[in-house]
């Protein structure tokens, strides 16, 4: 254990702590095998772990996470905690948020985010992820699958903007002005589903990975964290959660996150 990476760093500073770049995503895993993912991911030196109301997992996360306090010498401190409310709980906010934590046995968690759009009552859900924050049941709040427009109406309603806003993101999905809108307006962007949206097999990431003795998932991770951009890289296999990990600290030069960049254009 002594020899396995750290991947507490890089991180996205926040108002309350940073935020690994590199986190373990843990959509679609059942309550059962997101607890063995997340204990592997744990050990492969994972210090981010991302789940939410509606994957129906927060449980074993929490099994896993007890598992690595007690017996792996990892500290609460250690590990960046997210979790979501799902649209459909608007008005139920300190109900979801007290359940997730009951689940994940944690006092509070490091960021919550508004999963979805609510469809009109974004606003005062916002007010209360304000409030819930301030008590302390969060550290951080932010949003997910949310639009520059969206992101400006929470802004002018309570002067307080999104520490984060997770959304889909790969090379393919690449939008620089998207970026640089929510650069100007210091929201961490998360991105998510980073190998589903992508061609494995194109030869920009193929010719790149074989340039550094990777694989092209490791240069998709990699190009992620040259710009400064959140990776929640998901799988159930052991091989390929350690494999994953590893792209974060692949160090591409400029030339090769321009070719990547690219991509969402060609």
């Amino acid at each position: 254990m002594t020899d396995t990476p750290v991947y507490s760093q890089p991180a996205a500073p926040l108002a309350a702590g940073s935020m690994p770049l590199l986190g373990f995503g843990t959509w679609q895993l059942s309550d059962a095998d997101a607890e063995g993912a997340t204990t592997t991911a744990l050990e492969s030196g994972y210090r981010h772990i991302d789940t939410a109301t509606g994957y129906s997992n927060e449980a074993g996360i929490g099994r896993a996470l007890a598992s690595a306090f007690a017996g792996n010498g990892l500290s609460r401190d250690d590990v960046f905690v997210t979790t979501k409310l799902p649209p459909d709980n608007a008005g139920r906010e300190r109900e979801t948020i007290e359940e997730s934590l009951r689940k994940l046995g944690l006092d509070s968690v490091d960021l919550w985010l508004i999963h979805w759009p609510t469809g009109g009552n974004d606003t005062e859900v916002w007010k209360r992820f304000i409030e819930l924050r301030d008590e302390g049941l969060t550290r951080n709040i932010g949003v997910s699958n949310f639009s520059i427009e969206q992101i400006d109406g929470l802004i002018e309603a309570t002067g307080e903007a999104p520490a984060v806003d997770q959304i889909p993101w790969a090379p393919s999905k690449y939008d620089r002005a998207l970026a640089d809108d929510l650069a100007q307006r210091k929201v961490v962007l998360e991105g998510y589903s980073p190998f589903k949206q992508s061609d494995l097999n194109d030869g920009t990431l193929t010719g790149i990975a074989e340039a550094h003795g990777v694989s092209a998932t490791q240069v998709i991770v990699a190009w992620h964290a040259a710009h400064g951009f959140v990776v929640i890289p998901k799988s159930a296999r052991r091989e390929r959660i350690i494999d994953n990990a590893a792209g974060i600290h692949v160090e591409l030069t400029d030339d090769e996150v321009g070719r990547i960049d690219a991509l969402a254009t060609s």
